[in-house]
């Protein structure tokens, strides 16, 4: 009797024992599972808040689509039938009367892009040359006379298939502000907003644009031959042994490229010769432009934040198609030096043309650094897409060398 006592006891002892030690083991294990749930919630949050600023960021990028930026107010049009408005148009030329040929022109339903120049008289060779190259691939021709020649073009045959614009002394940037509207281009895919001095033997505009589409390249250009007259950045140059390229490495100079570079002119980077932009690309660059800054320097540093993505992916330079920078400087005429001739009045003084442009086009660089600076600084709501996916790309290097050294 004793012993079944004795033996009940000693179990009950062990019992609270055990709960004893469990007990404390619950108590010890609080403040852990109060750590763990603190930062499980911490993720969520920085997910979702994460989630909520990409879905932000991508409204914002990409505003063309939506109904709040719509090109037609149609609270102005309500005195028309909604169905008659028509808020698109293009730069195709349309016939007075209707033949057999124009109907099976318009019968024709492919693909369409533009090409579009600023052109002088003294540049006709090489831009005949430089247009013969786009009208067998399907491009409509939009020439932008900038001396005010136009009858000098009407012997070339192609002359009369072309929309031809005049206005005195203007660059191709202020043609393009005004006539390039994204409503009036949105027919074309790309547009090839180009100079008139490019050399174009070794290039063919329908391999490009297929690089261009494998890549997803939105905005691009061919690269410049190593022979060219005017090369500034070193992207721009051509890679014999690639296809195409979206950045360089450089250690030279004051610009050091390498694998951290995430921005001009290092990567995400054409220059404003021969700009490629797609149909979205191209809504945001013509936003982009200034109504009054006609020179367009600055611009390209900035063409980044239209490629409808990450820059260092959706810009690029096409090598196998490749084109010769010249690097004639027409507009406003010859560059007029200060003659040393006695026979000059010493009185009369003669303007240097090219250096007043030169001195202009600086002028109106710091103008547009300083709106874009004032720019970000008020709008408070803008979430600026370069930082945010260069943040992004970060944070994925630093989870990958986490994960190796794991290994």
């Amino acid at each position: 009797m004793k012993a079944s006592v004795m033996a009940v006891a000693s179990m009950k002892k062990k019992s609270l024992f055990v709960d004893g030690v469990t007990c404390r083991l619950k108590v010890k294990q609080l403040p852990f599972m109060g750590i763990i749930c603190t930062v499980m919630l911490f993720i969520v949050y920085r997910t979702t808040d994460y989630q909520y600023q990409l879905t932000e960021m991508e409204s914002k990028s990409d505003p063309f689509y939506s109904s709040k930026d719509s090109d037609v107010d149609i609270t102005r049009l309500n005195s028309l039938p909604r169905g008659i408005i028509q808020e698109r148009s293009d730069l195709e030329l349309k016939p007075l009367w209707s033949t057999s040929s124009s109907k099976s022109k318009a019968s024709v339903s492919s693909s369409r892009n533009l090409l579009a120049m600023a052109v002088g008289i003294k540049q006709k060779s090489n831009v005949d040359a430089l247009v013969q190259k786009f009208l067998s691939e399907n491009f409509t021709i939009v020439l932008f006379h900038y001396d005010g020649h136009v009858d000098g073009w009407w012997d070339l045959e192609w002359s009369k298939e072309a929309t031809h614009i005049v206005a005195n002394n203007q660059t191709k940037w202020w043609f393009a502000k005004r006539f390039l509207h994204p409503s009036v281009v949105s027919i074309y895919d790309y547009i090839f907003l180009w100079d008139e001095d490019l050399g174009v033997k070794n290039f063919k505009p329908g391999r490009y644009l297929k690089i261009v589409k494998s890549e997803g390249l939105e905005i691009s250009q061919p690269a410049l031959d190593r022979n060219s007259t005017d090369i500034h950045h070193r992207i721009t140059i051509r890679s014999k042994r690639k296809r195409f390229h979206r950045r360089v490495y450089d250690s030279r100079g004051s610009t050091k490229c390498s694998d951290e570079s995430e921005g001009p002119p290092c990567s995400g980077f054409v220059e404003g010769m021969a700009p490629v932009f797609s149909r979205s690309a191209w809504h945001c660059a013509w936003h982009l432009i200034q109504n009054d800054l006609v020179h367009g320097w600055g611009m390209d540093m900035k063409l980044g934040y239209c490629a409808q993505g990450d820059r260092t992916k959706k810009v690029g330079v096409v090598d196998s198609e490749y084109i010769v920078h010249q690097g004639i400087q027409t507009l406003g005429g010859p560059s007029l030096k200060k003659r040393s001739n006695l026979e000059q009045s010493p009185k009369k003084h003669v303007v240097d043309v090219r250096s007043e442009i030169r001195r202009q086009s600086m002028y109106e660089l710091q103008i547009f650094k300083d709106r874009w600076e004032r720019a970000v600084e008020e709008d408070k709501n803008w979430v600026d897409p370069v930082e945010a996916i260069s943040r992004r790309r970060k944070r994925r290097k630093q989870i990958r060398k986490l994960k190796v050294k794991l290994r």
